[in-house]
C-alpha cells in the first residue's frame, strides 16, 4: 500500500466498457521522508474518496483483486481513506 493524495477527478465518456461505473481519481504520491516530487496517475476509487483526501492505494495485480471483476484493466485502486498519519522524523546523530 502507498500513501497518496487525491488531487482531481477524471471523466471519460468513451472508455473500455468494463470501466463503466467506476469513479476515476487523479492521485499524487506523497513521500514524507524524501520530499521529492512524484508523477500523478489515475486510480479507480473503491471507497468514495474525494479531492484533498489522503488515501491508501494498491497497485498492480492487487488493484484488480479489490474489484468484483478481476478482468478489468486497472493497475491502481484506492482502498482506504486515511484519518491520521503519525510521522516519526528520522535524525542522524553525528559523533
Amino acid at each position: 500500500m502507498i500513501i497518496e493524495k487525491v488531487v482531481g477527478n477524471v471523466w471519460a465518456t468513451r472508455k473500455e466498457e468494463s470501466l463503466n461505473g467506476f469513479k476515476l481519481l487523479v492521485i499524487k504520491p506523497i513521500d514524507y521522508y524524501h520530499e521529492k516530487e512524484e508523477n500523478t496517475f489515475v486510480a479507480v476509487d473503491s471507497v468514495g474518496a474525494g479531492i484533498g483526501e489522503q488515501v491508501l492505494v494498491v497497485r498492480g495485480s492487487s488493484a484488480r483483486k479489490v474489484l468484483e471483476n478481476r478482468e478489468v484493466p486497472v493497475d491502481a485502486t484506492v482502498i482506504g481513506i486515511i484519518d491520521e498519519i503519525e510521522r516519526i522524523i528520522k535524525r542522524v546523530l553525528e559523533n
